[in-house]
């Protein structure tokens, strides 16, 4: 995509995240749009989300239910829009992520995904998920341990409603985001290898507005953006 002079300040700023993306892209010797910008627009209104979509956005994600089912409920007209989930999943929340999202980046746990696969509906399509991944065994931090990974793919096999899509990871503060990048695509090879995750495997969920060069020069294919889309947030908007 290329910058027009009557976009609006987060439709420019979209389009030049684009470019800047597919420059990433390219240095690394790969196609232009072999990486997606997921717009992370937890905590923004449903007009931002409506100005990003306009210059050609359509992936959006949120972290928190409360802050996004008025937001989905608005703008349920606009077509193609594919709303992705990417918080801590809590027990109680998986009824409305399997009804209201499209993808999902944080499963980490057998019980989850067995409650996601039985309430989401037989009329939709497959929720599409990622396992976010532990890769330092924070304490802290959600995630699947990687040893523990095989067993959670397993699980997932047996269940039609979820497609497993790939792996997500959020770095240690204390480890070079490069390094685990580098970490978590090796993982995603070596999984690809035994052909147990299955035949939708494609997704390296990793990389944000402070790391994405390095996320993409790893071989990431979705990175996910919010202030480098819709600029600093305000206290009325959220911390």
């Amino acid at each position: 995509m290329h910058p027009t002079s009557d976009a609006t300040p987060i439709g420019q700023r979209y389009l030049d995240a684009c470019e800047q993306i597919a420059a990433c892209a390219r240095a690394s010797e790969r196609p232009d749009d072999d990486v997606r910008l997921l717009c992370v627009s937890k905590t923004r209104t449903a007009e931002e989300v409506r100005a990003a979509y306009a210059a050609g956005a359509r992936d959006f994600g949120e972290n928190y239910l409360q802050d996004a089912l008025p937001k989905l409920d608005r703008l349920a007209s606009l077509e193609d829009i594919q709303w992705h989930f990417i918080g801590r999943v809590q027990s109680n929340k998986t009824r409305q992520i399997a009804g209201r999202f499209d993808w999902l980046h944080t499963l980490d746990r057998p019980r989850i995904a067995r409650r996601l696969n039985e309430q989401r509906e037989d009329d939709r399509p497959p929720l599409n998920v990622c396992l976010q991944v532990n890769l330092h065994h924070e304490s802290q931090k959600a995630g699947c341990p990687a040893e523990a990974l095989p067993d959670l793919i397993a699980t997932i096999a047996e269940l039609p409603r979820l497609r497993l899509r790939g792996l997500m990871v959020l770095p240690a503060t204390s480890v070079d985001p490069a390094e685990a990048f580098a970490s978590l695509r090796a993982l995603h090879a070596q999984l690809s290898v035994t052909g147990a995750a299955g035949d939708y495997w494609d997704t390296l969920s990793m990389g944000m507005s402070g790391d994405y060069h390095a996320a993409i020069a790893a071989g990431s294919t979705v990175v996910r953006l919010g202030t480098a889309i819709f600029g600093p947030r305000t206290p009325a908007a959220g911390a």
